[in-house]
């Protein structure tokens, strides 16, 4: 068995995870690390994380230059990103993985992803995800919400594998 003591340190009281647990968690790294912080988290259940969309985004320069959109695929990726801290500290807390942002989770698919208002500089997302299926430790099924406000911008429901380490 597993020496889980750090793992376990790591989390106490952890309610609200910030940007350096993040990369304790997930692998992400600037420019590609698309969640800001974790507000909300039950284990193996649901996660709710924040963006905070900047002007100063590195995607915006091209996307579009005269009226900044965030491109819909980033969106997806940051909902993927919360689904990966809820997968990964889900199984930290279980005592099947270990803290370090090493391990990766994959997508398999994406569907149902609705873009109902654009995501501009000055948002801020909540990204609501919920398990929707859980296969052992290795497959996921989630739906992903984001919000700006009260307004439900985009959603998407997608499935994510975790694999063997080589």
């Amino acid at each position: 068995m597993k020496d889980l003591s750090d793992n376990k340190k790591f989390l106490e009281n952890k309610e609200v995870l910030y940007l350096e647990d993040i990369k304790k968690i997930i692998p992400h790294r600037y420019p590609f690390l698309m969640i800001d912080r974790i507000e909300e988290f039950r284990s193996g259940k649901s996660c709710v994380a924040c963006k905070n969309v900047s002007n100063n985004e590195w995607f915006f320069q091209g996307h579009f230059p005269n009226y900044p959109v965030m491109p819909g695929v980033l969106i997806i990726e940051a909902m993927a990103q919360a689904a990966g801290v809820l997968a990964f500290r889900t199984l930290i807390e279980e005592g099947v993985c270990e803290a370090g942002g090493s391990d990766f989770v994959y997508f398999t698919s994406i569907e149902n992803a609705r873009f109902k208002t654009p995501i501009v500089p000055g948002d801020v997302l909540r990204i609501l995800i919920s398990v929707e299926q859980r296969s052992g430790h290795k497959f996921w099924r989630f739906n992903g919400k984001v919000f700006v406000k009260e307004t439900l911008a985009d959603e998407a429901d997608f499935k994510a594998m975790i694999p063997e380490k080589r």
